[in-house]
């Protein structure tokens, strides 16, 4: 009965010491000052010399999809305490792999962004960088029907990478 009792109390002291945490620890890794609250993504412009049309809206739409459902923080328009802005500048394809007749076997998707980053509470961690990841794909598929779900892929990416460097501090 008495070890029971300690058990409780040990369990209660747990939740309340748990629940008393104040702090910018998430289970995503994020380290986010308690005083920010707010974010707000600018639209990526498409600058590069081959422009997917969808990109851009695809790009944009994942990095704010991607800090409400990893963080608290709240999407608003205009002067978020952390602010995304930048331009989509390489959306490119080509060949890889060459095989011995000099086709190639596979053809790389290449998605380059380049980011400004301004944290308005902790200015010291605010950047600007650029971010490039890729997919590859069997070059006897047409780009068109594997188009959608590597551009997804690849966006994924590069915002898993953005978050990193600017809250997850990775």
């Amino acid at each position: 009965m008495k070890i029971r009792r300690i058990h409780i109390i040990l369990i209660i002291a747990s939740c309340i010491a748990f629940a008393s945490c104040k702090g910018g620890y998430s289970f995503t890794g994020a380290d986010i000052s308690p005083d920010t609250k707010t974010f707000t993504v600018e639209l990526f412009p498409n600058h590069a010399s081959l422009v997917q049309p969808t990109l851009s809206n695809v790009f944009t739409e994942t990095l704010k999809d991607k800090f409400l459902s990893a963080t608290s923080l709240h999407l608003v328009n205009d002067n978020g305490d952390l602010y995304f802005e930048g331009e989509i500048t390489n959306y490119n394809v080509t060949a890889q792999a060459y095989q011995g007749n000099e086709t190639s076997a596979l053809t790389r998707l290449t998605i380059s962004v380049k980011v400004k980053f301004t944290n308005n509470i902790e200015p010291s961690k605010s950047f600007e960088s650029s971010f490039s990841r890729y997919a590859d794909f069997e070059s006897s598929q047409n780009l068109s029907a594997v188009e959608g779900e590597l551009m997804q892929q690849i966006c994924d990416e590069l915002v898993d990478d953005i978050f990193n460097k600017s809250v997850a501090n990775w």
